[in-house]
């Protein structure tokens, strides 16, 4: 019998013995770089997400009290150079709303200067701009443009007469579908693909061009109005209220579309008058699952709008922070990117939930990890891999890429790759890459830098929740030696 002490001289024997082959089989290669950024927890402004001023621009004061104006063309206030937003989150998205009448004063004169301008001043305000052309409103300052009332005649009783969001005219009309899908088919044709414009509301009928009654249409018509803006915008994004479900589904079996709800925290506005009923837990659950709308921000944004303003919420319905909390809460299952909150104040004693908000909608890159070669030569492959969390709820919609940037003390180089950043899901994201290094950059030490960029400029345009931002929004990882 072999004694125990025999053994344990025996197993550490064999133990020393495998020490020096250990590092051999090490699985990261000694010559490898491993970054592992530290992650940040501030709000970041970023493109495409997160809150958006209304009837508005970054720098302008929000509304008074707990009301707001909207559908007129917008009254431009003066700008002092500050783009902070008083009691107001940072955007990057601004949104107007405008009657039709404003836009066809008269038939087939377009007054695309009010759109430049809105453009013009989103981008002056390091924003994008969200369009919705309202068919009409309420009252005969909203109606539709006068010669189309002109032409169709004064007769208001239609199909849809609910008082509060009747139809002001006839949709059946052909020449409805005629004359205010032709203004849609002539803005797609004039800006679609314009680089400041955001996404185009899809809005075909109902005061505000919410799409009331949209259910009442026949096939005919219901298609035809869609199809004015899914034959038009194949560039700038769609976005469609929850209409119904033929109106939903119709648009997106034309082409990929996102959709819009407009009274989120609705817990009870209305509720005494309807028998209890509320849009939050009566209908958008519902109504999202039976217009086959659950996925769609896979490919298309989602953005909702605040019922009233949050100082409705806090001093008329008397929410508490847990109510807040489970509204914010649904819209993020909901995979929503971003938000119209009517350039109505936060209440301070909400602003913490609205930053923890901010944190989730939308997207949210961390860097988890980068490796590289800590040498690599001149006229030959720079290998890197990278690992990703998007810890937001939706990807990024914007078609931007990932770059890699070389900065020596005299010479700097962008190296672009082909990764589909918006195909970057919720969840972890794996990106891996061989490059190609030009022959004629100097030898010597560089400093490796990252960031997300857009595919014209090659310019940073995603901040990402790590720390090493350098001033011009590049993101340092470490150094590399380029050798011959």
């Amino acid at each position: 019998m072999i004694k125990p002490e025999y053994l344990k001289i025996c197993f550490a024997g064999i133990l020393l013995l495998l020490l020096p082959f250990q590092n051999s089989f090490s699985q990261i290669d000694k010559d490898q770089v491993v970054v592992r950024p530290l992650e940040t927890d501030e709000v970041l402004n970023n493109p495409g997400m997160g809150f958006m001023t209304f009837q508005r621009f970054n720098g302008d004061a929000l509304n008074e009290g707990s009301g707001w104006t909207e559908g007129m063309p917008i009254d431009y206030q003066v700008f002092d150079g500050d783009l902070s937003n008083q009691d107001y989150p940072a955007t990057t998205i601004a949104y107007w709303r405008v009657y039709w009448k404003f836009m066809e004063p008269e038939q087939g004169a377009y007054r695309w200067d009010m759109l430049d301008k809105a453009l013009e001043m989103a981008r002056s305000r390091e924003q994008s701009l969200i369009l919705r052309i309202a068919p009409y409103g309420t009252g005969e300052e909203r109606d539709v443009p006068q010669w189309y009332r002109t032409l169709v005649g004064e007769e208001q009783d239609w199909a849809y007469s609910n008082p509060v969001n009747k139809w002001m005219v006839d949709p059946e009309d052909p020449r409805y579908a005629r004359y205010f899908g032709g203004f849609i088919r002539a803005l797609g044709q004039r800006y679609d693909g314009h680089p400041d414009l955001e996404a185009v509301d899809l809005s075909i009928v109902g005061a505000w061009g919410e799409g009331a009654g949209s259910e009442l249409l026949s096939q005919a018509t219901r298609e035809a109005l869609v199809s004015s803006y899914t034959d038009s915008f194949r560039k700038t994004p769609l976005i469609a209220l929850l209409m119904d479900e033929k109106t939903n589904k119709y648009a997106n079996s034309q082409i990929p579309v996102g959709w819009r709800v407009d009274c989120i925290g609705d817990l009870g506005f209305w509720a005494e008058d309807q028998n209890g009923w509320t849009h939050m837990y009566d209908f958008y659950p519902q109504e999202i699952i039976k217009c086959g709308v659950q996925d769609d921000w896979i490919q298309s944004p989602l953005s909702f709008e605040i019922c009233g303003t949050f100082l409705r919420w806090r001093d008329r319905e008397a929410y508490d922070r847990e109510d807040v909390k489970y509204i914010f809460d649904q819209t993020l299952k909901w995979h929503m990117s971003s938000f119209n909150a009517k350039s109505s104040p936060v209440p301070e004693e909400w602003k913490d939930l609205v930053d923890d908000w901010l944190k989730k909608m939308g997207y949210r890159f961390v860097l988890r990890s980068f490796s590289y070669p800590q040498k690599a030569e001149l006229n030959g492959p720079l290998p890197f891999k990278s690992w990703w969390e998007n810890k937001g709820v939706a990807p990024c919609y914007k078609d931007f890429t990932l770059a890699l940037r070389l900065v020596s003390d005299h010479q700097s180089f962008v190296l672009a790759t082909d990764a589909a950043v918006r195909e970057w899901l919720p969840g972890d994201n794996i990106f891996d890459q061989t490059l190609f290094l030009p022959g004629d950059l100097d030898e010597g030490l560089y400093e490796l830098q990252v960031a997300v960029v857009d595919r014209l400029k090659f310019e940073p345009r995603v901040k990402l929740a790590i720390e090493g931002r350098q001033e011009d929004g590049w993101y340092q990882l470490g150094q590399i030696e380029l050798v011959h």
